[in-house]
């Protein structure tokens, strides 16, 4: 995410934490901030390390709670099949999301399909069953990834 994008990413988790009356700490902000930069998914460890780097008390619970307020408040998303975050592109979109993960570069795309998850939320209370959590992931191979391996670059 260019850093434009993270600037404003981090303006509008700011604006939605003010909303919600949540506090949107420093380490809290700057965990998001280094989500947002990183290219693909970022797992926990080197966020610590990243943390750690600048601040010596960052320990894994500071950035484990921060993970999970920034997941809570939902801007950042769990890649569970890769065990890394992600930022959330759009914070304000309330609905379930997929994520298009490219297993050659990392990168991470978010997709809306609302219809899909009001299919799967709908066929779960025929069924009885009570979703508490929903991840869709589809694991493959980005244009970029392709196209390099076609030209043999």
């Amino acid at each position: 995410m260019p850093m434009t994008d993270s600037r404003l990413l981090l303006h509008q988790a700011e604006r939605q934490c003010q909303r919600r009356g949540v506090r949107f700490t420093p380490i809290r902000q700057r965990v998001l901030e280094m989500i947002a930069e990183a290219s693909g998914g970022l797992k926990a460890y080197d966020l610590l390390d990243r943390l750690a780097a600048e601040h010596a008390a960052a320990r894994p619970p500071t950035v484990y709670r921060a993970l999970d307020f920034l997941i809570e408040q939902g801007l950042v998303h769990r890649i569970e099949s890769l065990n890394a975050y992600v930022a959330c592109p759009c914070p304000e979109h309330t609905h379930g999301f997929q994520l298009l993960i490219c297993r050659d570069c990392g990168r991470v795309e978010e997709l809306h399909l609302d219809d899909i998850n009001a299919q799967l939320a709908r066929r779960a209370r025929e069924l009885g069953f009570a979703v508490q959590r929903q991840t869709i992931e589809l694991l493959g191979r980005c244009d970029s990834c392709r196209g390099h391996e076609a030209t043999g670059s």
